[in-house]
């Protein structure tokens, strides 16, 4: 048993484990039983950040919103729901229509409020708006998030995959009115690079360079999505494997299988070797040691898979060892 250490999020009252436990497949690709064991082992040793959507497993020939559904029905069950930070997203397009935007201000009360009903609570941590659409005027978007605080259906508001230039225009409207403004971000972003126009999503919004050092001098928290890269620290994928047409199929090899991460991978494991780790714990270790508040959302189909993530807490990485790792200067 471990105890995985919280931190408070910035310009908040909510002191969130370091590992957010995704639950995209929580009581769908996951049996009800696996699900529940994950939930317990995962608060059994200091979880207490849940990170759901209103579309998660929308994608599957079964009832919807089974990710919040599920996590309602267990929070009820436990009597735990004050115990837990949960952070829920809406706004997201319809799955078959990418490009049809969902934020006008009903539409985000309607998904709000849908999430409520679902998750069993009358307020929600931290509500994501889980896309942007630039062709409407953040002002708006913010002021629909602001009269939900009021309401008290939510108590803090962030986004996921918002651009640079569009989370400043956000932080400076904010600013001005003397709102608390988004207080986290949620973007794809891991210890590897990712190759070019392996992300089929259009609307997604990689972490890079920039953001990075947006990050790291405003102090904003970064909650990553896909913050195992897919399982490609896991010592699976080697140079070479992509003549394998089975192997360069795999979402891990297609967007991580590039020259760079490679490079990365061997040095991960190396530092696993001498720290007694698994590669996976150093690759999230990587991340917890950033110069700026990271909150890695974790995936996982078990336990097993769930307590070795969880162990990333443990290991003790240096700037240098974390800089030596990604190979480049900071």
């Amino acid at each position: 048993m471990m105890s995985v250490e919280r931190k408070r999020i910035s310009k908040t009252t909510l002191d969130a484990s370091v590992i957010c436990l995704g639950t995209s497949n929580i009581g769908s690709t996951i049996s009800n039983e696996d699900s529940n064991d994950i939930l317990e082992t995962y608060t059994a040793n200091g979880g207490n950040f849940l990170d759901t959507a209103e579309v998660y497993a929308n994608w599957l020939p079964i009832e919807p919103n089974s990710s919040e559904r599920f996590l309602g029905k267990w929070m009820k069950e436990q009597g735990n729901r004050t115990d837990m930070i949960v952070a829920t997203k809406g706004g997201h397009p319809p799955l078959d229509q990418m490009s049809v935007s969902r934020l006008s201000a009903e539409e985000i009360r309607n998904d709000l409020e849908g999430s409520l009903l679902r998750l069993q609570t009358d307020y929600i941590d931290l509500y994501y708006l889980h896309r942007d659409d630039l062709a409407l005027p953040v002002e708006m978007m913010v002021e629909a998030l602001e009269s939900h605080v009021r309401k008290g259906n939510i108590r803090y508001y962030a986004c996921s995959n918002w651009t640079l230039s569009r989370m400043e225009e956000a932080r400076r409207y904010a600013e001005e009115k003397g709102y608390n403004g988004f207080v986290a971000v949620s973007n794809l972003w891991n210890l590897a690079e990712v190759n070019e126009g392996t992300v089929g999503d259009p609307t997604a919004v990689i972490t890079d360079r920039e953001l990075l050092i947006w990050h790291k001098s405003t102090g904003m928290p970064l909650i990553p999505y896909s913050s195992q890269a897919n399982g490609f620290f896991s010592g699976k994928y080697r140079k070479g494997m992509g003549i394998d047409p089975a192997i360069a199929g795999k979402n891990a090899f297609r967007k991580y299988g590039n020259d760079t991460n490679f490079a990365r991978l061997e040095r991960v494991e190396q530092a696993a070797s001498e720290q007694g780790a698994t590669s996976n714990q150093i690759a999230l270790a990587c991340l917890l040691k950033q110069s700026f508040p990271v909150y890695p959302v974790i995936g996982c189909k078990n336990k097993e898979h769930l307590i070795d993530s969880l162990g990333a807490t443990n290991i003790d990485l240096t700037p240098e060892a974390v800089s030596y790792i990604e190979g480049r200067e900071h």
